[in-house]
């Protein structure tokens, strides 16, 4: 299968390829063992690239779209898709730095390696969370299956997909579409660089060993992440190109710092929000750890099946069994219990013992817990010359990636899993079918689709074009080429591109508008 060329209506400038760095020592085209001097003037470009993605709109859109719950719904400040944007970047930072500083034994291993760009690094840690839907990871999975269902959509919606469109195609900056970022940035936020089913091939999730999130999860076909829509995949390869290097589904280095960056942030701010708003609740989670020590021998031998989370000690052991499963390469049972005991005496017995009550006392306390979770974790980085698949070559030390997956465990268990938070969310999750259903009889109206937000209106033409270049130079990706099934397939998939584009509260307002519930007419007028 041939990958066509990037198809932009205008050139893009040269800018737009410059690698973060040189083929790698001994892995460029012609196996040579020299690099080559950095392309002039990139140091510049990627500060560029910097400040046109703090500048755009879709980063300021950030702060009004939902982590995990809305500030509204809270009752208080949390962190919302801004803040932990913010947050990931400064770890990454803090990462790139430290593993790029001059005598540093990491240095070494990443100059064989080409190098790592800490603004590069940057760059992606505030692009990575664009794509980001109204209520978070809720609205990704309802517009995923919207997209598939009803417009036939095979590759349907995925943030870090929607995140790569915005950068390529949505963001208005350049008049060809997109921020003409650097080749660097643009692969240095491909955290799973293939599309859904069809490109690679062999497709990942048909591998012996595929790399994380590529996998099969058994409900739907493809990979349950990716990074490029069909739409987009040529901007992918292009991307990639200025890495001539580098194996097919690996991350680059940067890329890969900002994967780690992401997976600590996230593992420790949720917490902090859940612990102020007394979410987590001290005994429950330390019954849950306290009987996992106690009887992990004993449920080691139990049998899968009878594994329940109404029984403490057995989400625990599930998670540990889940992790031998998909991660061998790096599960350690001695490991696995070190990490428990040490979120126990840390988190549960040292933090969630104490209620928070809005004190001083009670904000150093959590202070002093992030703080010094946050350098012992970008203490732990380590870099490796050829990595697992499921891994980059920037990555966690063994200890320290076994204390990440139980951070996430206690967010996941005692806070996901809750059926109030569910309530909440099948509620949002109704508000954004009826967005679609609106948009949808609206379009469908021949009196009134002209009359439709601009915007949507560009989106969908956007896709129009894009669906006709790929029935042309790649029919095998799409399962049906009638122009009235691309017709619809276009108009899905620029009606997903606006709604993602929606804050929170402009997607509430606008589906009540929608319903006749508004009653002040003018106040949709800046969203459409």
């Amino acid at each position: 299968m041939t990958v066509p060329a990037s198809t932009s209506t205008e050139p893009r400038t040269a800018r737009q390829h410059h690698p973060a760095r040189p083929a790698a020592p001994g892995r460029g085209a012609d196996g040579g063992g020299e690099t080559t001097e950095r392309a002039l003037g990139a140091d510049e470009a990627f500060r560029d690239d910097l400040e046109r993605l703090r500048f755009s709109p879709y980063y300021s859109r950030l702060t009004a779209v939902t982590q995990v719950i809305s500030q509204n719904g809270a009752g208080q400040g949390v962190h919302n898709r801004l803040t932990h944007t913010i947050k990931v970047t400064s770890v990454a930072r803090a990462i790139a730095t430290a593993i790029t500083r001059p005598g540093d034994p990491r240095r070494a291993l990443l100059d064989r390696l080409g190098g790592c760009d800490p603004v590069v690094v940057q760059a992606a840690a505030s692009a990575h969370d664009l794509g980001h839907p109204p209520f978070g990871h809720l609205g990704e999975s309802v517009l995923d299956r919207i997209a598939r269902q009803r417009y036939g959509l095979a590759d349907g919606f995925d943030g870090n997909a929607q995140t790569f469109r915005i950068l390529t195609t949505l963001d208005a900056l350049h008049p060809a579409g997109g921020l003409n970022l650097t080749a660097a940035v643009r692969a240095a936020v491909l955290k799973y660089p293939w599309c859904r089913i069809g490109f690679p091939q062999p497709h990942p999730s048909e591998l012996a060993h595929p790399p994380r999130g590529a996998g099969d999860n058994g409900r739907d076909p493809g990979s349950t992440k990716f990074s490029a829509y069909f739409l987009d995949a040529a901007e992918m390869v292009d991307a990639r190109a200025a890495y001539p290097w580098l194996p097919p589904l690996r991350q680059t280095v940067e890329c890969s710092v900002m994967d780690v960056a992401d997976d600590i942030a996230y593992s420790l701010h949720d917490l902090d929000d859940f612990h102020r708003a007394g979410v987590l609740q001290y005994a429950t989670v330390a019954t849950e750890f306290r009987q996992w020590l106690a009887n992990s021998a004993r449920l080691a031998r139990e049998d899968p099946d009878t594994l329940t989370p109404d029984v403490p000690g057995q989400s625990l052991e599930a998670l540990r069994r889940r992790i031998d499963a998909k991660d061998p390469w790096i599960a350690d049972d001695d490991a696995f219990r070190a990490a428990v005991d040490h979120v126990l005496t840390d988190l549960i017995d040292g933090l969630l013992a104490v209620p928070y009550d809005g004190s001083r006392a009670a904000e150093r306390a959590l202070g002093s817990f992030t703080g010094q979770w946050l350098a012992r974790l970008q203490d732990a980085v380590t870099v490796t010359l050829d990595p697992n698949p499921r891994s980059g070559y920037v990555s966690l030390l063994p200890q320290a990636w076994h204390e990440v997956a139980i951070l996430k465990f206690v967010h996941q268990r005692f806070v996901l899993q809750r059926p109030d938070l569910t309530l909440y969310q099948r509620g949002q999750a109704r508000i954004l079918t009826r967005l679609v259903d609106g948009f949808d009889a609206w379009l469908a109206d021949p009196a009134d689709a002209p009359r439709a937000p601009r915007r949507l209106l560009e989106f969908i033409d956007l896709a129009t074009a894009g669906y006709h270049r790929i029935a042309q130079t790649w029919p095998d990706l799409l399962p049906d080429t009638d122009p009235a099934a691309q017709r619809r397939r276009a108009m899905g998939r620029g009606l997903i591109d606006y709604i993602a584009s929606l804050s929170d509260a402009r997607a509430v307002a606008t589906a009540d508008f929608m319903t006749g519930n508004a009653e002040r007419l003018w106040d949709a007028g800046g969203g459409l």
